[in-house]
């Protein structure tokens, strides 16, 4: 084609510069209509016709054929590779650090969380926001592989209707998916569950009779497991019903508490679990197991809590037969053992779960201490000395307060 154009200016009679002229012009066409990828709209001469097409991004001089925005880092920054892919922003999201959390509450620094840890060998602790019967599901599934053979529930049903206990539209859906039977034991200070009778009138009107069978753990007396270490108790006594259950899915509400400081995982198995005697025998730090549940002793108390826990871990398969969730919603400074308990004044957080009760009870303190309105609950926590049954629960092997915390909502 270059040719034939050029053939009919010189029989024009063209002067020379004009024919080079034009032939100039020709060669910048040809370039610019295919020389990177685009077909030119006339027909190649019949030799090139022979040849084999080379494809647009194997021509010499040419980009590949991948569009690039305006506003992408390739357009823009000209140090960017040619041939570098472009990252989508899910993909930057990935490979991005994460530094915060989202929580019910919004969002704390993760830095915040003083005992997490990206250390592989860390138990994990699963979290979500969201606090739905949905989610709660999904947290079980996560703490593979699961809870062998017959199931105990373990929960609090709560001294009234105005505490702040699980509600059943939030746990029926995970109590009936594995086929729990909903445990508790009688209370050592009087009140509405302080005898079998009320006990489980307690548990109707709460609604959990409804959702599930209900056993009073004690109601026929005790079963004293033995703790291998030494320290303030040599013993557990808990209700004898426990060997009814292979297994033990403990469903904490974690909020403040008044003696203890604060009440989550490790206090709903050390005293929810406990009988009377038990109890009692907790409370006084091994010293009784008739009387008042008072004692002077308060660090000496929290570690026969953690104690008593970790007899009871050690006797269901080393705690391979123990799972833990905890949900962070009501956060009063007040136990759900209070009739009238104080009206919550932070936010909720979220819903928490692990196989480790020490980890999973720190991780609840330490977003209470990372959330803008959690200064009541930390002074509650703080005056009673209440990480303490933290400290010694980890000194004596039940858990780890360092762990890695992994969200479900992404």
């Amino acid at each position: 084609m270059k040719r034939r154009r050029q053939q009919r200016i010189c029989q024009r009679g063209a002067p020379d510069r004009l024919r080079q002229a034009a032939v100039l012009l020709l060669t910048v066409f040809v370039l610019t209509a295919g020389g990177c990828g685009k077909k030119a709209d006339f027909p190649a001469p019949a030799e090139e016709t022979a040849q084999t097409e080379i494809a647009p991004t194997e021509q010499a001089g040419c980009a590949p054929s991948t569009e690039i925005s305006p506003s992408s880092p390739a357009a823009t920054d000209p140090t960017t590779p040619e041939n570098a892919p472009i990252p989508t922003e899910a993909q930057e999201q990935t490979t991005a650090p994460r530094t915060t959390l989202t929580t019910n509450g919004g969002s704390v620094s993760l830095s915040s969380l003083a005992h997490r840890t990206e250390d592989e060998s860390a138990p994990v602790v699963w979290f979500t926001k969201n606090i739905t019967a949905e989610a709660l599901l999904d947290l079980y599934t996560v703490l593979t592989p699961g809870l062998p053979g017959k199931v105990a529930v373990k929960l609090t049903t709560g001294e009234s209707q105005a505490t702040n206990f699980l509600k059943p539209a939030l746990i029926g859906d995970l109590v009936k998916k594995v086929d729990g039977t909903i445990i508790e034991c009688m209370t050592a200070y009087g009140g509405v569950r302080s005898s079998a009778a009320l006990s489980k009138q307690a548990a109707k009107d709460r609604g959990y009779t409804a959702i599930a069978p209900f056993d009073l753990l004690d109601e026929d007396g005790d079963k004293e497991i033995p703790y291998a270490g030494e320290g303030r108790v040599t013993r557990a006594i808990v209700g004898s019903h426990i060997d009814n259950y292979d297994s033990v899915l403990v469903l904490s509400h974690f909020k403040g508490h008044p003696m203890a400081g604060f009440g989550g995982a490790i206090k709903n198995v050390g005293i929810g679990m406990s009988s009377k005697k038990g109890k009692i025998y907790v409370h006084s730090a091994g010293t009784r197991t008739a009387g008042t549940i008072i004692h002077a002793d308060q660090n000496g108390w929290l570690e026969a809590l953690a104690e008593a826990v970790k007899a009871v871990s050690d006797y269901e398969n080393d705690g391979k037969n123990m799972l833990y969730i905890s949900v962070m919603n009501r956060l009063s400074v007040d136990c759900d053992c209070m009739a009238l308990p104080a009206q919550p004044d932070m936010h909720d957080v979220g819903m928490l779960a692990s196989a480790d009760p020490v980890a999973l009870d720190q991780a609840c303190v330490d977003l209470v201490y990372a959330a803008p309105d959690g200064g009541s609950l930390i002074a509650r926590m703080e005056a009673l000395n209440g990480v303490h049954v933290l400290e010694h629960a980890e000194a004596i092997g039940l858990g780890s307060r360092t762990y890695r915390l992994v969200t479900i909502d992404e």
